[in-house]
């Protein structure tokens, strides 16, 4: 699983630039278009909300954990319904801006939680967080598939039968190459043309410590000792809508954002490390991973049936 080291090194890194860019509590994981892209960013995640609320049946009074809450965006959607809500987020930079912002939310790693951390939920969301689940080193060793029972035996714990979890993670697609072709921190980052494996090589390094189930019965079979499926849908085309949006939000004049842009100018300048994460973004291997169908993107309701 990720570590803190690991999070920090993407999330808090890029925490300002993130909140100056789409807000305080911006929403830091797939919108939903549903092909609909005259719709704004911001209604996109909206939708998104609403199709969680609808799935998982969340109401005034429903007690929600959301685990790996980001800024806290879809918290913040469940107060104004009048959810019960609770937060974990491991990466430093996320959880200090969502307690400065008044949102019920705990700094810790989420493997750590049991029922009687918090008691049980009726609902448990997770946007984005399975997929720091499983490192690199733990799926050459040959763990994935005991990483992903002992996460969904532990979702289990915290939810009644009949309570629900959505799950919306990346996995990888159809075109995901040999993890024996990758070049592991070999990549010449600074060029212009990448193969797939190089983009795989790029996105560990933009990602440290996690990688992704295989497709999405790489997601669903952990699940079934405890869970059947309600809906599953690909949320791949809006993923790279998504970033699409994210990445025109970015360079969007803002003058707290360009203020901010200058004053690590001197660390760009003199660390060699910093250019190179600045550059991993640049070459958008995020977006282009989704577009070769190396990356797909999978959104989950399940419902628990058995203990």
């Amino acid at each position: 699983m990720a570590i803190q080291e690991d999070l920090d090194a993407h999330y808090t890194v890029m925490d300002k630039i993130f909140r100056f860019s789409v807000g305080e509590k911006g929403a830091y994981s797939c919108a939903r278009f549903d092909g609909d892209y005259s719709l704004s960013l911001e209604e996109a995640q909206d939708r998104k909300y609403q199709f969680i609320v609808d799935g998982c049946q969340i109401k005034k009074g429903t007690k929600v954990l959301d685990i790996g809450c980001g800024w806290g965006a879809f918290i913040n959607d469940l107060n104004q319904r009048g959810a019960e809500t609770t937060g974990v987020v491991l990466a430093k930079g996320q959880a200090d801006a969502c307690i400065k912002n008044g949102l019920n939310v705990r700094h810790m790693d989420s493997k750590d939680i049991t029922s009687a951390t918090f008691g049980k939920f009726d609902v448990v969301t997770a946007m984005g967080s399975p997929e720091h689940l499983c490192s690199v080193d733990e799926f050459r060793q040959g763990k994935q598939d005991e990483i992903y029972k002992t996460y969904f035996n532990q979702v289990s714990e915290l939810l009644p039968i009949g309570g629900r979890f959505y799950c919306q993670t990346m996995v990888f697609g159809p075109k995901m190459v040999k993890f024996e072709d990758i070049p592991f921190d070999k990549t010449d980052i600074w060029k212009d043309e990448f193969t797939d494996e190089e983009l795989m090589d790029i996105m560990c390094r933009i990602f440290p410590g996690s990688w992704l189930p295989y497709g999405k019965e790489g997601i669903i079979d952990p699940a079934l000792d405890h869970f059947k499926v309600i809906s599953v849908d690909s949320g791949r085309l809006d993923y790279i809508e998504t970033i699409k949006r994210w990445s025109k939000a970015f360079v969007k004049p803002n003058l707290r954002k360009y203020l901010y842009y200058a004053a690590i100018t001197p660390r760009y300048l003199l660390s060699p490390s910093f250019r190179a994460f600045i550059r991993r973004w640049k070459v958008e291997a995020t977006l282009a991973v989704f577009e070769r169908l190396v990356f797909e993107h999978y959104r989950v309701v399940f419902e628990k049936v058995k203990d």
